[in-house]
């Protein structure tokens, strides 16, 4: 979906429309954008950035609420037209999916007709647009439903897949962060074709076991068929400080409480995990982990509180001001076949 949640908020309150509109707390929070309009991304504004520097790109942005029940009745129209043309959907978040349209329910030989179809019924029904992205694996599709966004589509068949790679920008990579972006232009890496010169072998003396994702990726390798079962990994709970803070004790009382609701949420799922994961980001931004795996699987508020207690003691928090304090469980043991659209929204609005 094209910038999901601002199109909807942008859809449902007509006054917002073609003026630039951000999703999360308002520029005085210490809150981040969640989601921002088209509009609002020609002055440089991303999701994950801060409101307050948004805020100063843009002083006419206007800041709004998530509408959760909006974006959650957005989805389940859009899964249902999915579901149409094939039961292979595998969702990566609340608005983007994979979907394995080789054998298909309408019998349409071609992929690019569905993808036209679908977008054009997704509009019909939301009133919002969608952009597609049509290949032989799920890495080339992912790439190429965001090179012609908004409202468009792209193909890459086998026949021009190495000159796509060639062409395309290392940044533009999925799995290529901003800090591993950098790391390969200093070592002259630009596009596919730079990335295309390296050795499997070398590439992962350089970057460790995903080496080998990139060396695959700048080949146009990958096998990975579309799960409709999509397992989660971990469950978490987080939480912003209203100010950074260096006291020891007061994030302790932070930690049992994040623990309490994290322990009603395993509850909820009724799962238990083998790992604990404590996640502390300072007050320049950068976030650590930590982790701990025990033998007894656990989802009592006390024992996670315990656990995170002697991460905490393992950083510099404390030496180092923190704004965030996290904690996740992961490992798990029980019922874990599950996803869940307010979990995804939680997670895309954790500020």
């Amino acid at each position: 979906m094209d910038a999901f949640f601002a199109a909807v908020e942008q859809r449902d309150r007509p006054e917002l429309k073609g003026k630039p509109v951000i999703v999360g707390g308002p520029p005085g929070s210490r809150s981040v954008v969640a989601a921002c309009s088209y509009e609002a991304r020609k002055y440089g504004i991303h999701s994950a950035m801060p409101s307050g520097y948004a805020y100063k790109l843009c002083p006419k942005a206007i800041f709004v609420k998530g509408n959760f029940k909006a974006y959650k009745e957005a989805n389940g129209i859009i899964t249902s037209i999915f579901h149409e043309y094939t039961d292979l959907v595998e969702p990566l978040s609340i608005d983007e999916a994979y979907m394995d349209v080789t054998e298909n329910i309408p019998k349409i030989e071609y992929a690019s007709v569905i993808a036209i179809e679908i977008r054009k019924k997704i509009f019909k029904a939301t009133d919002l647009t969608a952009s597609a992205g049509i290949s032989f694996n799920k890495f080339l599709a992912k790439v190429a439903s965001d090179y012609n966004k908004p409202d468009g589509q792209t193909v890459v068949t086998p026949e021009n897949a190495a000159r796509f790679i060639d062409n395309l920008k290392i940044g533009k990579f999925y799995g290529v962060g901003k800090v591993t972006e950098k790391k390969m232009k200093a070592l002259g890496i630009m596009t596919g074709a730079d990335l295309k010169q390296f050795s499997r072998e070398e590439l992962k003396k350089i970057f460790g076991k995903v080496g080998g994702y990139y060396y695959d990726m700048a080949n146009g390798i990958d096998d990975r068929p579309v799960n409709t079962n999509r397992i989660r990994k971990s469950i978490g709970k987080e939480h912003t400080l209203n100010e950074d803070i260096t006291d020891i004790d007061e994030m302790h009382e932070i930690l049992h409480s994040i623990a309490l609701k994290l322990e009603k949420s395993l509850n909820g799922k009724n799962v238990k995990g083998l790992t604990v994961n404590l996640k502390v980001k300072f007050d320049d931004f950068e976030s650590i982990t930590r982790s701990i795996s025990v033998f007894e699987p656990v989802s009592d508020a006390e024992t996670i509180f315990e656990h995170t207690k002697g991460l905490l003691s393992k950083t510099v928090a404390g030496k180092r001001k923190v704004r965030l304090l996290g904690i996740s469980i992961s490992n798990f043991t029980g019922n874990v076949e599950f996803i869940e659209i307010d979990e995804q929204l939680k997670f895309k609005f954790q500020y």
